[in-house]
């Protein structure tokens, strides 16, 4: 056990000549606030820092116990509470995120939320990120950049982008580091919010046609990004194009899909973020219950980014990443944040 008063720094500064002398240092937590959080965030290279977590993951040297959720019906919403840690880093996270699907309606983010970062030596808590949901969201997105990374064909000549929200517009900001395309097409159910995020699209210099007609938007894009909350599938086989990659963000809880069954079926090669919580969640997830995917066929994406598993081997494959959001993304975020703050800091 610790000992608690004098003991506890005497327990510190002594016994051990490999307790690092920065831990020492920086024994009282961070509070860092989201405007902190926001100016850090350019200066850590985060798809980077997706990739080594992935592979991490897929190494089997990461802790992550089963997503804890919540699950909210007046007004809806959900609440996503992911932590683990990676063996032999230093810190572990646990994190709190939500999703209410009406709070833009009333000039609230649909995000919020926070992490929590801990010295996996001691248990201290090294800093709380009152990021307000936004590395979840940015989180999110680099995942989506690395999955294009590895799986998109060679030539994007138009990007597709499912839904009108804050993963929407994000999607596209970081796909813009790995895709030299910058012709998208934008599908989504209300026509104000799509006219809004089609704006901001444009100022991240895309070229942007919107559409309600998802099969049209199927049939001109070669990279297909869907970031709804949606209960039913919204693109289905029979639209998809040969040579096609289908990155599926929105699916992260067992009662979500926008993808058919017949859509990972069809495909050559799926990847999965994390095997064993698609399994119980995401796309994969739902086509196995259908009976229509056979789960071994599955690989994960930190295999194909470490070349343990094939990716896209030619420019005709359908290629499918099915993306649940996995608890060593927010430990790589959260730590590079803190790293960034401390490091200005000290």
């Amino acid at each position: 056990m610790i000992p608690h008063g004098p003991g506890r720094e005497n327990f510190r500064k002594g016994g051990d000549s490999n307790y690092d002398a920065r831990q020492m240092i920086e024994t009282k937590p961070r509070l860092i606030a989201a405007e902190e959080i926001s100016r850090a965030l350019p200066h850590v290279d985060v798809v980077a820092a997706m990739e080594r977590a992935f592979v991490a993951y897929s190494e089997g040297r990461a802790v992550v116990p089963p997503v804890g959720e919540l699950v909210f019906v007046h007004p809806p919403g959900e609440v996503h509470i992911k932590y683990g840690y990676i063996r032999g880093e230093e810190f572990y996270v646990i994190k709190v995120a939500s999703g209410f699907y009406e709070n833009p309606a009333l000039g609230f983010s649909s995000s919020n939320g926070l992490m929590l970062l801990f010295r996996q030596r001691t248990g201290e808590l090294a800093a709380v990120l009152l990021d307000e949901g936004r590395l979840t969201d940015v989180r999110t997105a680099a995942a989506g950049a690395v999955c294009a990374k590895y799986l998109a064909p060679t030539e994007v000549h138009c990007i597709g982008i499912v839904g009108a929200g804050i993963q929407a517009r994000l999607q596209l900001e970081w796909l813009k580091g790995v895709v030299t395309c910058r012709e998208v097409m934008a599908w989504g159910r209300d026509e104000d919010r799509l006219a809004a995020c089609a704006a901001d699209m444009t100022a991240l210099g895309f070229n942007i046609v919107l559409t309600r007609d998802i099969r049209r938007l199927a049939e001109c894009c070669n990279l297909i990004v869907t970031t709804t909350p949606s209960r039913e599938a919204l693109l289905d086989a029979s639209m998809i194009e040969p040579g096609t990659h289908i990155t599926a963000v929105g699916a992260d809880a067992p009662s979500k899909r926008e993808l058919a069954g017949d859509v990972l079926r069809r495909a050559d090669v799926v990847v999965a973020d994390s095997l064993a919580q698609c399994r119980e969640r995401g796309e994969i997830a739902r086509a196995a219950g259908d009976g229509v995917f056979d789960l071994g066929r599955a690989v994960e994406l930190g295999a194909v980014i470490a070349g343990r598993a094939p990716g896209r081997t030619n420019e005709e494959q359908v290629t499918v990443s099915d993306l649940t959001g996995v608890a060593v993304q927010d430990i790589a975020i959260a730590e590079g944040i803190y790293r960034q703050v401390v490091g200005q800091q000290l």
